[in-house]
């Protein structure tokens, strides 16, 4: 019968990656993957030797039928992302969609992903948060800032180097100079960085330090 299984891939150290997903990537048939040319440096480091179909934000839509073919002719498929575990703020949630109403089985392998440890390492509270992502560019921002505002959770966010310092003046601008927040870039990296204070502060920090890599914010619950 087929299968398509979710195999998160490291999100920097490549020494995270696991023994099980090695031995997956080793067996499978065929790999998906949102950049080609990232997934087989990692096949290369790994000594694997495997066909790699691109399946990205740019044509997920166009490919989706022709993805879930590929994978009903096959025993055993897998997905990876550019780095972490497919499906979290890339366009795999719509493969896995697809397989599921199509009657394929999907398994996901556990492993890495950054918001999990930037969470944990924050020092905010991790039994209740609210993932969000990354936040709308235009239409809707405003309106989901405001009710992240009023959250008691603490409160995840995606966000690129660029569009940091802009982020953390909107966070102030609605949730006040005073809160608390932990930006959280290049996990598990050489120059991985927690920045913790008050959202001013912090983002004074990055207009004084322009930010680079992946980051991660953490925004503490407005009642803690």
């Amino acid at each position: 019968m087929s299968k398509l299984i979710l195999v998160p891939t490291p999100i920097g150290n490549l020494e995270d990656i696991t023994l099980r997903a090695i031995r997956v990537l080793k067996e499978c048939d065929l790999i998906f993957a949102e950049d080609t040319r990232v997934t087989k440096k990692l096949l290369t480091h790994l000594d694997i030797s495997k066909h790699v179909v691109p399946f990205h934000a740019h044509n997920e839509h166009k490919a989706l039928k022709g993805a879930v073919d590929r994978i009903l002719n096959s025993v055993e498929s897998v997905l990876v992302s550019d780095a972490g575990t497919p499906g979290i703020s890339d366009p795999g949630f719509l493969l896995v969609r697809a397989c599921v109403e199509a009657g394929i089985d999907v398994e996901c392998l556990p492993g890495p992903t950054a918001f999990v440890p930037a969470l944990v390492a924050s020092g905010f509270p991790c039994d209740r948060f609210a993932f969000e992502g990354f936040l709308p560019h235009k239409k809707g921002r405003q309106t989901k800032l405001l009710k992240l505002a009023e959250e008691d959770r603490t409160v995840i966010l995606y966000e690129s180097p660029h569009r940091l310092v802009k982020c953390l003046t909107q966070i102030e601008e609605f949730m006040g100079a005073d809160r608390e927040v932990c930006v959280v870039r290049e996990l598990s990296k050489f120059f991985e960085e927690f920045k913790r204070g008050p959202v001013t502060e912090v983002r004074k920090y990055y207009e004084a330090n322009a930010p680079k890599g992946e980051i991660v914010i953490i925004i503490k619950g407005k009642d803690e």
